[in-house]
């Protein structure tokens, strides 16, 4: 696979593996969850075989999704907004990554909360409704997304084995998880190496949570640079933001498209849970002289969970609020949105801190 044109980077040769139909913690398992583990400490990034049904589904989503994006005037995209919730679409431009716009277009699904709901009734940040553009683009990104949500938690507890930590050590937060996606169109390019506005699909990040597990449309298409793990880049994007993280220094690693497979990356709290022994991968997308589709969904905790490290002391820790990482990171990407403007206007941040926000399964008082 060459590398496109304009771009500078090492080229990854990475290990595809294979998930089993279940976990059940035996030998086989174990050494899967090894070599995982193994190749994310080399690597930053593996890749799973897509089975039958997930190729199915991949390709009835990206269908899905390319009408939506081609077929939608503007102004009913645009339209696909909701004050509550960050979900909806993103025009070009919109996001900002490391104080610098991007050049992608998205549409992103998180928790779908009728205003009925108790939490969206209580204000809470970030909860309410994905405001879909049409049934049809709605059953076949759900269809997709939940299986991956399932691959997600076999994912973990393969972790959990290649790590020799507890059964459900990971997987405890993932209950009622705040798993969402972004359906991303990133338009051609100019074949710049992905500087400035030109060449910029996605600027330099690391991701929120556990597991990004990613899938492109067309081979070719796909400009996904990462940073292999490395003792000089040490980085907590919790505590000091990693947006724009050596966005033009020399160590990019170029990941050429393969047909059949997710990518799939590391996050922050995977890093923060493992007290760095798995480390979120930083990445960024250039443009290509050819559009690329792609559908990114993210396995997260669950909204309420606080996380503490694993392993002797972590209990003590005061740990990391995960709604409240989600909001933070939200509200960085996003300084102009109406669901940002709305959530400081009301002084809904402050919300953040009450109990019923911070415990698993809670629900907001009558």
């Amino acid at each position: 696979m060459t590398m496109p044109p304009g771009f500078q980077a090492d080229i990854a040769q990475l290990d595809t593996f294979q998930l089993p139909a279940r976990v059940t913690g035996s030998a086989s398992d174990r050494a899967l969850g090894t070599a995982l583990v193994r190749a994310w400490r080399r690597d930053g990034i593996v890749q799973i075989a897509m089975d039958a049904r997930q190729t199915q589904l991949w390709a009835a989503a990206a269908a899905a999704a390319t009408r939506f994006f081609h077929q939608t005037p503007a102004a009913a995209k645009a339209a696909c907004v909701d004050a509550h919730s960050y979900a909806g679409y993103v025009a070009s431009g919109e996001e900002v990554t490391g104080g610098v716009a991007d050049h992608a277009e998205i549409f992103t699904v998180t928790k779908d909360l009728a205003h009925s709901d108790a939490r969206v009734r209580a204000r809470w940040p970030c909860h309410g409704p994905c405001p879909w553009p049409d049934m049809d683009f709605k059953a076949h990104v759900v269809r997709y997304t939940d299986r991956l949500g399932a691959d997600g938690e076999a994912l973990l507890q393969l972790v959990e084995l290649g790590l020799g930590v507890a059964r459900g050590a990971l997987t405890r937060y993932t209950r009622d998880g705040w798993h969402h996606a972004r359906v991303l169109r990133f338009p051609p390019g100019n074949a710049t190496n992905g500087r400035g506005r030109a060449g910029r699909g996605i600027g330099s990040h690391t991701d929120y949570g556990l597991l990004v597990i990613a899938a492109q449309n067309e081979v070719g298409g796909k400009c996904l640079f990462i940073r292999r793990p490395a003792q000089d880049e040490q980085f907590a994007n919790w505590e000091t933001s990693a947006a724009g993280l050596r966005e033009d220094a020399a160590g990019w690693v170029y990941v050429p498209p393969v047909a059949g497979v997710h990518t799939v990356l590391l996050g922050d709290m995977m890093q923060y849970l493992t007290r760095n022994r798995l480390t979120a991968t930083p990445h960024k997308v250039g443009l290509n002289t050819r559009e690329r589709l792609a559908i990114a969904y993210f396995h997260e905790p669950s909204f309420q969970a606080v996380l503490r490290p694993l392993g002797a002391g972590g209990a003590a820790t005061e740990g990391i609020h995960y709604g409240t990482h989600f909001t933070n990171m939200c509200m960085r990407n996003y300084p102009d949105r109406i669901t940002t403007r709305r959530l400081v206007a009301e002084d809904r941040y402050r919300l953040l801190e009450r109990p019923e926000l911070r415990t698993m399964g809670a629900v907001p008082p009558c």
